[in-house]
């Protein structure tokens, strides 16, 4: 059995909250989670990267860390968010990283590959396409349309936090779609119920849009993409591959929903590290 330990790691920001497995001196992996997740979605995968000998760190982001939870939308623009994933791996010490990230940490992970290539030495994303893909996609494919709707309802509606959580938070719960395992819904449940957490989670969708567009990606990239998923569709996946000049692997998982780390733990696993033992140390 792979240890899983807690960290605190100190930034100018505040501390994040972070779960890690594996050699310290060894090759190092952060992972991005999404919403409404936390770090524990990426139990499984920390355990197989451990066991090939890297050193693998998910943090609780922005918003989901007690230590870094500013009450202002403004302080949760992607840029700023981006800014939090350097901060956390100098804190750290690593000069490089790997990087994977899913949902929201997906997003962050585009972003990061974008404005730091240099620092980023691979790219695996899970379910959320390129934002330009996305972009595109919102422009010519009403489908897409629709499945983002949600999006601008939560960051117009103020009522959204009292919506999610009443009743013993059972719209928060159908979220999960029963495809992420009982003790992690209810985990996620706890964390996001706290005083301030849900508004902190539910500002990044209220931050705005970026300050500058988003380029095409310069590191080796993974992308994975599911047919269930509910929240990006086929005309942003299949897109995506537009906006990435270095090599580059689309993977389609069928028969699968948008929680890919918990519902296909194994599927994944395998393909990260194929991706990142394919690009060396």
């Amino acid at each position: 059995m792979v240890a899983v330990a807690e960290l605190s790691i100190p930034t100018a920001a505040g501390v994040f909250d972070a779960i890690a497995a594996g050699p310290p001196e060894g090759r190092p992996v952060l992972l991005l989670h999404g919403f409404p997740q936390t770090s524990l979605v990426w139990q499984r995968q920390l355990a197989a990267l451990a066991a090939q000998g890297y050193r693998a760190v998910a943090p609780d982001q922005r918003g989901y860390s007690p230590g870094v939870r500013p009450p202002r939308a403004e302080d949760y623009t992607i840029t700023t968010l981006v800014d939090d994933v350097i901060a956390i791996t100098e804190a750290l010490g690593w000069p490089t990283f790997d990087l994977v990230g899913h949902d929201w940490g997906g997003a962050v992970a585009w972003w990061t590959a974008d404005a730091h290539p240099g620092r980023v030495h691979t790219l695996t994303v899970v379910s959320t396409p390129h934002p330009g893909a996305l972009a595109v996609a919102l422009r010519i494919d009403e489908d897409q349309r629709t499945r983002s709707r949600y999006m601008r309802d939560w960051r117009e509606t103020p009522a959204t936090e009292d919506r999610l959580l009443a009743d013993a938070a059972r719209l928060l719960r159908t979220l999960y779609a029963n495809k992420v395992p009982r003790d992690a819904e209810d985990a996620y449940v706890r964390h996001l119920s706290r005083p301030g957490a849900l508004t902190a989670a539910l500002n990044w969708y209220r931050a705005g849009r970026p300050s500058h567009p988003i380029g095409t990606i310069d590191v080796p990239t993974l992308y994975v993409w599911s047919t269930q998923d509910t929240a990006f569709g086929p005309t942003a996946a299949q897109e995506t591959g537009r906006w990435v000049t270095a090599p580059y692997h689309f993977e389609t998982l069928p028969d699968t929903t948008h929680w890919i780390p918990e519902e296909a733990p194994d599927t994944l696993n395998d393909l990260l590290l194929e991706h990142l033992n394919g690009q060396g140390g």
